[in-house]
């Protein structure tokens, strides 16, 4: 018994180990939840993320952050598949760093909410109030939409938003198979949660994302205009004054 015991230590901790491992280098995770469409109807999403740690993030942060995010799920009742993914990497420039909010079907056709996660990526969308992009699945792509476009129909947040968080979930839950749309109301309604997350707000709000500083591409970066504005002006001068220094000689 003891040996079977020892046996059975060792082979946790090794499984541990090799966890461990997995966390440093960045992992994945998958899921499925059962996601309740405005008519009451319900369909299955499968979601999966992918971590990097070499994503710049907090010291404090448990987990690497969320680098790639994607969603498939079949339209209901028929057998077209449809796959959502976005790129959280803000140093690369083609990241669209969209979190998912709603996932809903009208007449046959995907509609998507989603938000700008971070600062750099609400001044990429054109610093959107209320703070979220809304898009139309046209048949071969995901298009984006105005506001007007996206039925008024559609208005709580329907999906696990900022994706998957073990801390998020009781003991049961994270050994479902699916979270089902009750667990995913709960976590979304959990207390001190924002409002613009867990429904769709259709008017101009203060605050929250709103609030981000206005900021501009800049030598490959992200930059505020009036730093943009002192940078090329002290460079005109500079140019200025090498020019005379040069003429002088």
């Amino acid at each position: 018994m003891r040996q079977a015991m020892k046996k059975w230590a060792a082979m946790s901790l090794a499984v541990l180990a090799i966890s461990m491992s997995a966390c440093a280098m960045g992992s994945s995770i998958s899921w499925k939840e059962e996601v309740q469409l405005h008519d009451g109807r319900k369909m299955i999403v499968n979601r999966t993320q992918v971590h990097d740690w070499s994503i710049p993030h907090e010291l404090a942060t448990r987990d690497a952050p969320v680098a790639e995010h994607t969603a498939t799920f079949a339209i209901p009742w028929t057998n077209q598949t449809i796959t959502w993914k976005t790129d959280f990497d803000d140093r690369k420039p083609e990241a669209t760093s969209l979190g998912l909010l709603t996932l809903d079907v009208m007449n046959g056709t995907p509609y998507l909410a989603a938000y700008p996660v971070g600062c750099i990526a609400y001044n990429k969308w054109g610093r959107p109030n209320p703070p979220y992009v809304f898009f139309k699945y046209d048949g071969k792509a995901w298009q984006r939409i105005p506001l007007e476009e996206f039925p008024a129909e559609f208005k709580e947040a329907n999906v696990m938003v900022g994706g998957y968080n073990q801390y998020n979930l009781e003991g049961s839950e994270r050994d479902a198979s699916v979270l089902s749309a009750e667990t995913i109301r709960r976590v979304n309604h959990r207390p001190r949660r924002p409002k613009e997350y867990q429904m769709i707000i259709r008017e101009p709000m203060k605050g929250g994302d709103t609030a981000c500083p206005e900021m501009v591409p800049f030598e490959g970066g992200w930059a505020s205009p009036s730093y943009v504005e002192r940078t090329v002006r002290q460079r005109i001068d500079a140019e200025k004054r090498a020019k005379k220094n040069n003429s002088e000689q």
